[in-house]
C-alpha cells in the first residue's frame, strides 16, 4: 500500500494577486520560507523513500527545505515536470483582481472540467489532472507498494489529485482546499486510494470562530485569509491554487 504526501508550495509574494503560473524566478518570500521549514520539521520523522518536487522554483525551495530537515535521513530531491503548475497561457502573469471580470472565470469556478485557459500556451483542467494522476500511478509503480514518498506541487495540480482519489467529478475539485505548505496524504491500493489526511496545516481551532467560507478556484480569495488569523486578503490562498 503505497503512501503519498502531498504538499503545496509556501507563499510567494504573489500568491493571492497575481496568477504568477509559470513564470520564471517566483520563489518563497519571507512567510514561505519559514512555512516551508516548519512543515519539514514536522515531517523530519517520516520515512521518506523520495521526494519529488515540480520544476517550479518555489516548489523546488519547499522541497528543499523538507529534505533539509531531516538530519541524518537526507533524501534525494528530484524534478517531475508531470507535477508543474498549471499552464494558465494568456492569463499568465495577470492580476487576479482583473481575471475575475473574465467571462471563463466563471466557467473555471462551476465547470472546470470544460476549461482550457486562452493563447497558445493554455492548458485545460481535464489535461492537468490525466498528467498528474498519471505521474502519482507512475511513481507508484516505480517505487513499489511498500513506498512512502513526497510531492511538492501547485494548488490546482494537487486539488486535482485529491478529486481523482476521492471519486469526485472534475467539476467538484473546487470543493477542496489546499493551503501553503499543508500536506495532504493518500493511501493507494490495488482496490482503490484512500485519502486519510487533507489540507493539513497543523494549526490549531482557534482561528476557526472567525472564519469565513473559503472560495474555491483561481482567484477567489478566503482561503488561507480566512483560515488563520492575522492574514488579509492579500495573503489569500484563493481556493488552493491560481499559481500561487
Amino acid at each position: 500500500m503505497t503512501l503519498v504526501l502531498l504538499v503545496r508550495h509556501g507563499l510567494t509574494a504573489g500568491t493571492g494577486s497575481v496568477l504568477t503560473g509559470r513564470m520564471p524566478g517566483i520563489g518563497l518570500d519571507d512567510r514561505g520560507r519559514a512555512q516551508a521549514a516548519a512543515v519539514g520539521a514536522r515531517l523530519a520523522d517520516v520515512p521518506l523513500d523520495v521526494i519529488i518536487s515540480s520544476p517550479l522554483q518555489r516548489c523546488r525551495e519547499t522541497a528543499t527545505a523538507i529534505a533539509a530537515a531531516r538530519d541524518g535521513h537526507r533524501v534525494a530531491v528530484t524534478e517531475d515536470d508531470r507535477f508543474a503548475e498549471v499552464a494558465y497561457g494568456d492569463w499568465t502573469g495577470k492580476p487576479i483582481k482583473r481575471l475575475a471580470k473574465e467571462p471563463l472565470w466563471r466557467v473555471v469556478q462551476a465547470h472546470p472540467s470544460a476549461v482550457r485557459f486562452p493563447g497558445p500556451g493554455g492548458e485545460s483542467l481535464p489535461g492537468v489532472q490525466e498528467r498528474a494522476v498519471a505521474a502519482i500511478r507512475d511513481w507508484n509503480a516505480r517505487l513499489g507498494p511498500k513506498a512512502v514518498y513526497l510531492v511538492c506541487s501547485h494548488g490546482d495540480v494537487i486539488k486535482s489529485i485529491i478529486a481523482d482519489s476521492l471519486g469526485l467529478h472534475l467539476d467538484m475539485f473546487q470543493r477542496i482546499q489546499v493551503d501553503p505548505c499543508s500536506v495532504s496524504l493518500i493511501r493507494y491500493t490495488p482496490l482503490r486510494p484512500f485519502v486519510l489526511r487533507m489540507n493539513d496545516t497543523g494549526a490549531g481551532m482557534g482561528g476557526l470562530a472567525k472564519a469565513e467560507p473559503a472560495a474555491g478556484g483561481p482567484g477567489r480569495p478566503g482561503g488561507e485569509a480566512a483560515a488563520r488569523p492575522g492574514l488579509g486578503e492579500g495573503d489569500a490562498v484563493i481556493g488552493g491554487g491560481a499559481g500561487g
